[in-house]
């Protein structure tokens, strides 16, 4: 899952921007969000309400427990201005003798939409001697995020609708949540998810949108296309005896956000390219 991330973070990184640019004053526009209020899941801080220009403390407060490792910025200028801004910000432990791994993105909108992260990745890896147990880490994820929507196929699934945590009926107990882990996901769950029309479950959209680039115009398709405003999940997956877990993913994606960043963010550069083409200065027509 983060390899898709850091492809993004490089693509990012790597935008080709103007040598010189202009002033332009940008009027931010605060993007919809699937989370508000008390409901606004984070991952170790992060959420889609932070914006890429205050997450350096975030990173950096996480990182005083892993001495020697850094987060690495992404920026680019605003269209052909002098702004410049957080595109991505991640860190990455490759696992050593001492240390099984661990690494995270996120990935913010322009100035335009308030520069916020619509995108976010973690992956935690247990050293073999300090792998809890699979109730452990459900118990863990449980407290932190509420009742999850579904559980399977290795996932706890948070989808979030209309200001809620959306429900499929579906209640577990400490028991059969790790029965569900274990198991594939429920077939009657997997349909209850889906749209007036068979599509656009929240379930298939997270596994289009862990292939793609994590950039807006590569996103807003499969934003749109799901039955739901948002998500946050987290994968566990098995440790040196099946009860145990040797790693966490967790994602946190906001549909919601992505679909209406997008457009905030290609009006603002439609207006900033129109302007400083109205601002070029015009040579003088020749003597006939």
């Amino acid at each position: 899952m983060f390899r898709s991330g850091l492809v993004a973070f490089f693509a990012l990184f790597s935008v080709a921007v103007p040598a010189t640019g202009w002033a332009y004053d940008i009027k931010p526009k605060t993007p919809d969000s699937a989370f508000s209020g008390k409901l606004q899941p984070d991952i170790v801080g992060l959420s889609s309400n932070t914006e890429g220009s205050k997450a350096a403390p975030v990173f950096e407060a996480y990182l005083k427990d892993l001495p020697g490792v850094k987060p690495e910025t992404a920026q680019q200028k605003f269209g052909g201005t002098n702004v410049t801004y957080v595109t991505a910000m991640k860190f990455t432990l490759l696992p050593t003798a001492t240390h099984p791994g661990e690494s995270m993105l996120a990935v913010f909108s322009s100035p335009a939409s308030a520069n916020r992260a619509y995108y976010i990745a973690r992956t935690l890896g247990f050293s073999t001697d300090k792998q809890p147990s699979k109730p452990e880490m459900i118990e863990r994820v449980t407290a932190k995020y509420g009742a999850p929507t579904a559980i399977g196929d290795g996932r706890m699934y948070y989808f979030y609708k209309a200001g809620k945590i959306m429900s499929v009926k579906q209640k577990y107990t400490p028991a059969s949540a790790l029965e569900a882990l274990n198991a594939p996901i429920n077939p009657k769950i997997a349909v209850a998810l889906n749209d007036a029309n068979g599509r656009g479950s929240c379930v298939a959209e997270l596994k289009r949108v862990q292939a793609l680039e994590k950039t807006l115009d590569k996103l807003v398709t499969e934003a749109k296309a799901a039955n739901c405003d948002g998500l946050v999940t987290v994968e566990i997956l098995p440790g040196i005896t099946p009860d145990r877990v040797s790693k966490v993913e967790f994602t946190l994606i906001d549909f919601k956000q992505i679909v209406s960043a997008a457009k905030i963010d290609a009006d603002a550069f439609a207006a900033e390219k129109n302007e400083a083409l109205n601002k070029t200065p015009l040579g003088n027509a020749p003597k006939l």
